[in-house]
């Protein structure tokens, strides 16, 4: 089936060109949103007509999209989710989570413009494309955590993987230091009771 694309379409084409897509996907998708209308004569026609007036409405969102990118670019967005000590979600992260946690934080972003290069199911900082105008993109970048703390230690760029290596080390540290308590207060007890014995030797001599 040939369309008339009223805007850029990625992997399909520019404003304006007449393709050929498959029936399904202009019924579904193109003519539904707005994206194209059928290449009838009629319909070219009228493309023409109103070529201008779409070219500079395309240029006006467009302009208001790179705005809304340069502050959304680089923006990162804390997520909590439970997961294993291994770091695996149980579940996954989708496209309404990321444009649930940026509108939070006063970003408008609809979950269809939400791009995600592979599922996020597991822990650590995942980035996400965000599709602002069929000409500019963001990149955001989701913090994916158990809490707000472990949020930030992965801010600070350590891994989950390192954070667990170091929980495991610090509790390594506290049964060493346990045991030379244990060990020293045995010591003590000893020394006391050689005294003791040193002291009834001494009146026993005198």
């Amino acid at each position: 089936m040939q369309v008339i694309l009223l805007e850029r379409v990625a992997k399909l084409g520019q404003m304006g060109e007449v393709v050929d897509v498959k029936p399904g996907y202009a019924r579904n998708y193109l003519l539904p949103q707005g994206k194209a209308l059928s290449a009838s004569k009629a319909n070219i026609e009228a493309f023409e007509g109103q070529k201008a007036q779409l070219e500079a409405q395309n240029l006006e969102t467009k302009k208001e999209a790179e705005a809304m990118a340069d502050k959304l670019n680089g923006q990162q967005f804390v997520v909590i989710r439970s997961a294993s000590d291994s770091g695996a979600l149980y579940g996954s992260v989708t496209t309404r989570d990321a444009a649930d946690v940026a509108t939070a934080e006063g970003f408008t972003v609809d979950r269809k413009q939400v791009v995600l290069r592979n599922p996020i199911k597991d822990l650590g900082l995942h980035d996400v494309n965000v599709i602002l105008h069929p000409e500019v993109e963001a990149t955001i970048q989701l913090n994916v955590a158990r809490s707000p703390e472990e949020a930030e230690l992965q801010a600070a760029g350590k891994s989950i993987q390192e954070l667990a290596a170091e929980e495991e080390a610090a509790a390594e540290f506290e049964i060493s230091e346990l045991f030379d308590d244990i060990g020293s207060a045995a010591n003590d007890d000893e020394d006391l009771a050689d005294a003791v014995e040193s002291q009834e030797d001494d009146s026993a001599n005198a």
